[in-house]
């Protein structure tokens, strides 16, 4: 394994506690501390933060300096919106093109799932399931954009996920999926695809205005 530079494994670090909710929203992040607790200077820890500043984690505020981003209910309705569109693309290029071991593996991630019992292995499960599956589509670029749109709401799903009491439904969205894609149905697998992920950022957006109704600050 290649060995991490100092910005990469402060970055990861952060990440962690970040989409964890260790470090909330309006957290600030000053650098001379996060330096010194990582024992390296400040330069690797400014290339960490305008790291996760593209990853829309981390926003840079005037006299404020790096804080833990938030984002509004309307901008994760746009988000999720924009990832079932990129989502059902990739899962009508892929399930035509998908082979036997893909699918076997995405069924194991798929029952890894429906064991896990901790919100930090559901996200990745299900990140696991979904990427198998549009892998098969041989398109880098698009899979790097739809998990660049995970990492920016991973933190609101899994709180969600923590209180979550709609699991069984999404296990058999999960199935329904899995299922078109056995079939090599492109059509069903998009149609799927869109409205899974459409039905998750519904109820992304419902759980964080009445989280913050109630003075939460996710």
């Amino acid at each position: 394994m290649p060995r991490l530079s100092a910005s990469d494994h402060v970055a990861q670090t952060l990440k962690k506690a970040i989409v964890a909710g260790l470090l909330p929203a309006g957290e600030v992040l000053r650098q001379d501390e996060i330096a010194s607790h990582f024992q390296v200077s400040k330069i690797p820890v400014r290339e960490a933060l305008k790291h996760l500043e593209a990853k829309g984690l981390v926003t840079f505020l005037p006299h404020r300096g790096a804080v833990v981003a938030s984002l509004s209910a309307a901008e994760i309705d746009e988000y999720m919106e924009i990832r079932a569109m990129l989502e059902a693309r990739a899962a009508r290029l892929a399930a035509p093109l998908i082979d036997a071991q893909s699918i076997e593996d995405a069924r194991q991630h798929l029952d890894a799932f429906a064991r896990a019992t901790d919100t930090g292995g559901w996200g990745e499960l299900n990140w696991l399931f979904h990427s198998t599956l549009y892998g098969a589509a041989g398109r880098p670029v698009l899979l790097a954009e739809i998990r660049t749109l995970y990492n920016k709401v991973e933190r609101y799903v899994r709180a969600l996920l923590s209180v979550a009491t709609e699991m069984p439904k999404t296990q058999h969205e999960h199935a329904a999926i899995l299922d078109a894609f056995v079939r090599r149905d492109a059509d069903a697998a998009a149609e799927l695809t869109r409205a899974h992920v459409l039905e998750a950022g519904a109820s992304l957006v419902h759980f964080l205005n009445e989280h913050r109704s109630k003075g939460g600050k996710k």
